[in-house]
């Protein structure tokens, strides 16, 4: 049976590093999107007129919210 010192020694450098950095990027990238439905969300419970002051179409909102990620 391997004891302890065995397996970190023969584990790749960094693994756990990679590992932790894998899941804040998962969990960042759960948390944005989260944020952007939630912007959807309230846009679209915003009237056609106070859309149109914020120059904005209800078929756009979408686009709207992802125009950093998409060149739509």
């Amino acid at each position: 049976m391997a004891s302890t010192t065995d397996f970190t020694a023969t584990r790749p450098a960094g693994l756990g590093r990679r590992i932790l950095r894998s899941i804040g990027e998962r969990l960042t990238h759960f948390m944005e999107l989260q944020s952007r439905a939630d912007q959807i969300q309230r846009l679209q419970g915003k009237s056609d007129a106070e859309l149109a002051r914020m120059g904005l179409r209800r078929e756009d909102i979408v686009r709207h919210v992802f125009r950093d990620r998409f060149l739509i």
